[in-house]
C-alpha cells in the first residue's frame, strides 16, 4: 500500500494531546494504523509532549486530592463494552474494533445511486459515517461548512484535487469545493468525519440532507 495523502501537524498534535473529537480521533487512529510516515509523526510528537510533563514543576496535594479524583472517576458513565474483533477483513483494527467486527457488522443505509452509508455512534461534536459508493458514481457537488476528513478504505476516488486510494486521507476545509467520483472497478469504501453539515449546490441533496444527516 502506497500511501500519498497524510494527516496534517494540526490533527496528529491534536490528537496526541486529546484535544481532537472523537470521531476525529478515530480516523486519526485509522489512518496511523495504516501509515509508517503518519506513525512516525505521532511518535515523535508524543515524546515531545512527554519530555514537557517531566520538566514540568511539581505541586504538592492535599491528603484529600487522591480520594476526590477516585470519586469522580466513579462518577463518569461506564463506557460501552465493544465486541472484541474476530476476523481481519478490510477494516483496520481501530475501526473494526470500534464498530464490533468487520463489514459483515455494518448497518448499512441507502442512500440513492447504490451509495450507502452508516453513521458511528461518536461525540455530537462531530460525526463519523462509512460510505459505500459504487465505481463510477459521483458524489453530489458540495462544499464545506466545517472539516471534512475521508480516508479511503477500499477502491478509490478522484476530484478536482486528486486521486485518492486506499490509506490515503484528503483534508477538505471551508475553502474547498469538489465533486468526488469512485473510480471504476471495486466499490470506493471510506471513513468520512465531519464537524459541520455539508454545503450542497443541487436542489435535491439540499432536500435529502437533513433525512440523511450529511
Amino acid at each position: 500500500m502506497t500511501i500519498r495523502h497524510h494527516l496534517s501537524e494540526q490533527l496528529l498534535t491534536g490528537y496526541a494531546a486529546g484535544q481532537l473529537p472523537e470521531a476525529f480521533n478515530l480516523i486519526v487512529a485509522t489512518h496511523v494504523s495504516l501509515c509508517d510516515e503518519c506513525r512516525a509523526r505521532l511518535a515523535a510528537l508524543e515524546a515531545v509532549g512527554g519530555a514537557l510533563i517531566e520538566e514540568i514543576e511539581e505541586i504538592a496535594m492535599g491528603e484529600a486530592a487522591l480520594e476526590a479524583a477516585l470519586a469522580r472517576i466513579d462518577g463518569l458513565p461506564q463506557a460501552t463494552q465493544r465486541a472484541p474483533l474476530k476476523a481481519a477483513g478490510i477494516l483496520p483494527a481501530p475501526l473494526a474494533d470500534y464498530i464490533g467486527g468487520d463489514l459483515s457488522a455494518v448497518r448499512w443505509r441507502r442512500v440513492g445511486g447504490g451509495v450507502k452509508q452508516a453513521i458511528l455512534p461518536t461525540g455530537k461534536d462531530a460525526t463519523a459515517r462509512l460510505l459505500y459508493i459504487p465505481g463510477g458514481v459521483a458524489v453530489p457537488d458540495h462544499g464545506h461548512k466545517g472539516m471534512e476528513l475521508t480516508l479511503v478504505l477500499q477502491g478509490a476516488f478522484a476530484d478536482q484535487n486528486d486521486r485518492f486510494g486506499p490509506g490515503d486521507i484528503e483534508i477538505a476545509d471551508q475553502d474547498m469545493e469538489h465533486t468526488p467520483v469512485a473510480l471504476e472497478g471495486e466499490a470506493c469504501i471510506c471513513l468520512a468525519v465531519t464537524d459541520a453539515p455539508l454545503r450542497f449546490r443541487g436542489m435535491i441533496p439540499r432536500l435529502a440532507q437533513p433525512l440523511f444527516r450529511i
